[in-house]
């Protein structure tokens, strides 16, 4: 990776695996200019998972896609933001356990946020229920 102020080589001083969020936190520091940052390498879902929808139509899996759907249904709590954005990475590593091969049916993946979301908060599963084909 190249440093993000003089554009030179870096090497990794630090790395750690994120097993929640699937993805590695690497500190940085620049060869040239001595600059030290962090670094977030996590797999991108769009490229290697598709979704198949109830008539058969293949799309790339987006995760903003989840995180608005579980974002809306988590409105009434003063968190929602935050709450979303760590029910997500619960979400896909529960699909990542479920998927035999690269696609998933969008019903698989509306059904197992219903029930992450039901552990979490029975009235959030209730109003993504009601708006979601489970």
């Amino acid at each position: 990776m190249v440093c993000v102020h003089c554009g030179s080589e870096t090497h990794v001083t630090n790395s750690r695996l994120q097993k929640r969020t699937n993805s590695v936190w690497r500190r940085r520091a620049c060869i040239s200019c001595g600059s030290v940052f962090t670094s977030h390498e996590a797999p991108n879902y769009a490229a290697s998972i598709t979704v198949r929808d109830a008539e058969g139509a293949l799309s790339p899996f987006s995760r903003d896609k989840l995180l608005l759907s579980l974002f809306k249904s988590l409105q009434h709590r003063s968190t929602a933001v935050q709450d979303a954005s760590a029910l997500v990475d619960t979400v896909i590593a529960r699909l990542l356990t479920q998927m035999q091969h690269s696609a998933i049916e969008d019903k698989n993946i509306a059904t197992t946020a219903y029930l992450v979301l039901l552990r979490f908060d029975k009235a959030a599963a209730i109003h993504y229920q009601a708006f979601h084909t489970l």
